[in-house]
Formats: C-alpha cells, sequence, structure tokens
C-alpha cells in the first residue's frame, strides 16, 4: 500500500468562484500542493487572471476560465476548457456561491432564484460534471487512491438557521444533502464527496462583519476560538480533503468554524 501523502502532484483542479476570497485560497493551496489549477470566475477576469498567476509563480501550471456555474453550458465548457489544457480533472472544489440577502416578505422571487441557481445548482452542475469525467476516466492509483474527489463549499448555515438569509440557508441545506446523497451514490466508485461548512471568514463578502473594532468585537462573541478566520485556514482543510491522507473520508462536512457550531449562547446555560 502507497503512503498516504499530501502532495497533489499529478492531479488537476478545478475550483470555482476563486477569483478572490476564499477561491482564490484554495486555488493557491492546491497548486502549492502541487495541483494544476483551472481557476474559474464568472465577472472579475483580472481577479481570476490573477490567481492563476500566483499558482504558477508556486511552482505549479494552471489557467483561468470564465464562466457562470449556474449556466449548465458554461459549466460544461469549464471541464472542456479543463481536458483541453491538462487532460483530465481529479479534483472539484465547488465553491462559488453569493448572498442576496432580504427579510422573507420583502425578498423577490429573482432573488431567491439567483441564490439557488448558483450555491445548489450551480454546485450540482459541478459535480455532474467532474462525476461523469471520472467515471469516464476510471481509475488513477499511481496518481490518487480515489477516482476523484470533490469537497462542496457549504456553511455553518446549513446547520444554524439564519434570518433575513433564508434563501442562503435553504441553498446549503440543499448542499449539504446534495453531497450526502452525491457520496452515497458513488462511493463503490471510489468518488469521495465531502463538504466544508466554513464560519466567519475574512473575506469581502462579509467585511461590514470584522471590518471595525467593534463589528469584529460582536462577531467574535459568536466564536468560542476568539479569532476570524482566515482564507487558509479553508484551503489547509481542501488541501487535506483532496489528498489521499482523507481518502477514507466521504459524505462529511468538516465545519471550519473556530466552534461557531457549538452555540456559545449556551455555555453559560443559555
Amino acid at each position: 500500500m502507497t503512503k498516504p501523502t499530501l502532495d497533489l502532484s499529478g492531479q488537476v483542479a478545478v475550483v470555482t468562484g476563486a477569483s478572490s476570497g476564499i477561491g482564490a485560497a484554495v486555488a493557491k493551496g492546491l497548486g502549492v500542493a502541487g495541483a494544476r489549477v483551472v481557476v474559474n470566475f464568472n465577472s472579475d477576469r483580472d481577479g481570476g487572471e490573477a490567481v492563476a498567476d500566483a499558482v504558477r509563480q508556486a511552482g505549479s501550471d494552471a489557467i483561468a476560465v470564465g464562466g457562470d456555474v449556474s449556466d449548465e453550458g458554461k459549466v460544461e465548457n469549464l471541464f472542456a476548457e479543463a481536458k483541453r489544457a491538462f487532460g483530465t480533472v481529479h479534483i472539484l472544489i465547488a465553491n462559488a456561491g453569493l448572498q442576496k440577502d432580504a427579510p422573507a416578505e420583502a425578498m423577490t422571487l429573482a432573488d431567491w432564484n439567483k441564490v439557488i441557481g448558483v450555491n445548489l445548482t450551480g454546485q450540482f452542475l459541478c459535480c455532474r460534471a467532474a462525476i461523469r469525467e471520472f467515471l469516464d476516466r476510471g481509475p488513477q492509483p499511481d496518481v490518487s487512491r480515489a477516482t476523484g474527489k470533490i469537497v462542496c463549499m457549504s456553511s455553518v448555515h446549513e446547520r444554524i438557521m439564519w434570518a433575513g438569509h433564508v434563501n442562503y440557508a435553504a441553498s446549503k441545506g440543499g448542499v449539504m444533502l446534495m453531497m450526502q446523497s452525491l457520496a452515497q451514490e458513488f462511493a463503490d466508485r471510489k468518488i469521495r464527496i465531502n463538504s466544508i461548512a466554513p464560519g466567519d471568514i475574512r473575506t469581502p463578502i462579509n467585511k461590514e462583519a470584522w471590518d471595525t473594532p467593534e463589528a469584529l468585537a460582536k462577531l467574535l462573541r459568536l466564536i468560542p476560538y476568539g479569532r476570524i478566520g482566515e482564507p487558509e485556514d479553508i484551503a489547509n482543510a481542501a488541501v487535506w480533503l483532496a489528498s489521499d491522507h482523507s481518502d477514507y473520508v466521504t459524505g462529511a462536512t468538516l465545519f471550519v468554524d473556530g466552534g461557531m457550531t457549538l452555540y456559545p449562547g449556551f455555555r453559560d446555560n443559555g
């Protein structure tokens, strides 16, 4: 039996929503681990190209490919470009996501559909494309113990309800059961499918929650570990889940949240 390793050399990873924030950190982390990386972006081409450049500077290869993951044709093109550049795909990090927040009584159907379309349908379309490629290619035991690895980006809000964000919370609850159902369906084909559920991470999407000392102090009351997460915390988890070190892990959600899901408000008996 070969020794498990965090070295992803010889493998190809597709990372969606990778032009900034968590996706950018994950793409760079996979590149440092040796993977060739397909950096997906939607509208921020400059950001996507900058992340691809950073992967190349780390010693691996990368391309940037645009495309809205809620668009079936764009997802098919993303994987076609990955295969054209690198021959196949071994790893998918289905990270692209967004928020369009509103009280439920004021939320428009368009904003509901947009969030579900990107956060849930988009992850399904990417998972489906990756699974098709894994099955077509078959095992490569000299490259990876698993035939393919998928990491869905969920959220602590797959577990913690979130008033005023019902579309986002519903999308992440859906990601949880989608991931588990796919993991159950394809485990016997040696395709491992897991999720990462970040807590509050220092990214542009939630800047108002940490950008001032007052906001940060309020936020930290929800985080028992006493610090906000960094994008690199998620990247480290993603590299592990993509590696042979996690070969017996499938259908799991890894919460990377500093203890947010421990419900710290109940620490003193509620």
